[in-house]
């Protein structure tokens, strides 16, 4: 690799997680620039951020002079750029169900749960906390049902969610995992997604992907 890459990231992004994840597996070396999405309202917000995306979200991924948006659209990236280790499995239905449990987690769970979402249910609608929390609790508890169910005694569920590698699914779960704890939900229901993770959190890649080992980490 001879262009550089550059992740714009806050340590507790889930969705920056997912892309420092698929990095790692990939053992691609990269700096990180913090882009904090809560002092001073959100660096997120200032113009000279929002011209490098227009959604004033992390991450973006800067690969040479190529800036790069959406966290599932930069790990499908690397992983045609730099295929080995695959994200993906080889056959189009072991893709399919892959990108399936992914975007359970990308287009469903985490959207409700944003902080963009929670802040305008805080100051344009005047949602109490308790409220805001219930809503959080309830959306990732659906959610996740849903992805144990979809992994528990299904074949091609191994030690990770596809086989006895980790892959894109595996990118998307673990954050989840960690954003739901964070939150309070029990996931006591979700013995298959447990199983899953501590089997992540085993590897190097993981494990350095922790928001608490990032370097804007307080």
């Amino acid at each position: 690799m001879t262009e550089r890459l550059a992740l714009y990231s806050y340590w507790r992004s889930s969705a920056a997680y997912r892309v420092r994840i698929g990095l790692n597996l990939k053992g691609l070396p990269y700096e990180t620039v913090p882009v904090h999405l809560v002092r001073d309202g959100g660096e997120q917000l200032r113009p000279e951020y929002a011209a490098q995306n227009p959604q004033k979200l992390v991450p973006v991924l800067v690969h040479g002079q190529r800036r790069m948006r959406q966290s599932l659209a930069i790990l499908e990236y690397l992983d045609e750029v730099w295929p080995q280790p695959p994200l993906l499995p080889s056959s189009a239905r072991g893709r399919q169900r892959v990108r399936e449990l992914a975007q359970l987690v990308a287009c469903d769970i985490h959207p409700l749960n944003n902080l963009r979402v929670m802040r305008f249910f805080e100051h344009e609608w005047h949602v109490p906390q308790p409220e805001r929390d219930e809503w959080m609790k309830h959306w990732m508890t659906e959610g996740l049902g849903a992805f144990e169910a979809l992994l528990r005694d299904h074949p091609s569920t191994g030690a990770f969610c596809d086989g006895d590698q980790p892959g894109l699914a595996d990118c998307c779960l673990v954050p989840q995992l960690y954003n739901a704890r964070r939150f309070g939900v029990s996931l006591d229901a979700f013995p298959t997604l447990a199983a899953v993770e501590r089997a992540c959190l085993a590897l190097p890649a993981f494990d350095a992907a922790r928001p608490e080992r990032q370097p804007d980490a307080p």
